[in-house]
């Protein structure tokens, strides 16, 4: 039996993801803060005819994320799949420019960007690293890319996690297992910032089964939206 883990999951584009592994026969499980949400979020997946459970654990918790994706590994006989996207930037934490971005504005998103994410690596590669096979995806704002002034502190900590992955991606090279990064430039389901446009997530979801399947040998993929709308990456 092959299964994702989604740490960060919600209904924009963690249930995307969810449906479009789940689709493919992946069981899927879900990893956020909020568990009357993952519930709903199981709920609409089990009613698509889709395997889903919930793991409640707070990424800023590492035992608590460890133990949810042990939990997981135990519930769906291991994790063949990790996705880290979790988003909690609008309303948890002040957006700064950069010369007005002290370490404390760069601190809680190292800890929820970066941290959370070796975290959970550390959680299900030895798993991988043992059955010779897995996936490793991490989503950022294309600002670890394109930095974006308005977004300082958070670019900061996306970009760490990028060259992280990144890095993760050429140590891994020759073991069955891939890491690669998501940078995805648009908003997710509605416009944030001005001047960023808004994708649907089912646009952007198969750029990880791609990953996953066909495109192995790449660190990363870029979403786009050209001048029309349609996706590109």
């Amino acid at each position: 039996m092959t299964s994702i883990a989604i740490v960060g999951a919600g209904p924009q584009l963690g249930l995307a993801i969810a449906r479009t592994f789940g689709s493919q026969g992946y069981d899927v499980a879900l990893i956020a803060r909020n568990r009357a949400k993952l519930d709903d979020l199981v709920a609409t997946l089990t009613a698509e005819g889709i395997t889903a459970a919930a793991f409640p654990a707070d990424v800023l918790d590492r035992d608590a994320l460890t133990q949810a994706l042990k939990d997981a590994a135990t519930r769906f006989g291991g994790i063949d799949v990790l996705e880290y996207s979790p988003v909690g930037t609008f309303g948890v934490t002040n957006l700064t420019a950069p010369a007005a971005t002290a370490p404390s504005d760069v601190e809680f998103e190292m800890n929820f960007q970066l941290y959370g994410a070796i975290a959970a690596t550390q959680a299900v590669l030895p798993a991988m690293r043992e059955a010779g096979a897995g996936t490793l995806l991490y989503t950022t704002g294309a600002g670890s890319i394109w930095p974006d002034p308005r977004v300082a502190n958070v670019n900061a900590a996306a970009a760490a996690l990028r060259n992280w992955a990144m890095n993760l991606h050429k140590e891994l090279l020759g073991t069955g297992i891939q890491a690669a990064h998501v940078g995805i430039d648009s908003s997710i389901g509605v416009s944030i910032l001005p001047g960023v446009e808004a994708a649907r997530p089912e646009q952007i979801s198969p750029m990880y089964w791609e990953l996953h399947t066909t495109r192995r040998d790449e660190d990363e993929l870029v979403f786009k939206l050209d001048d029309k709308g349609f996706p590109r990456g």
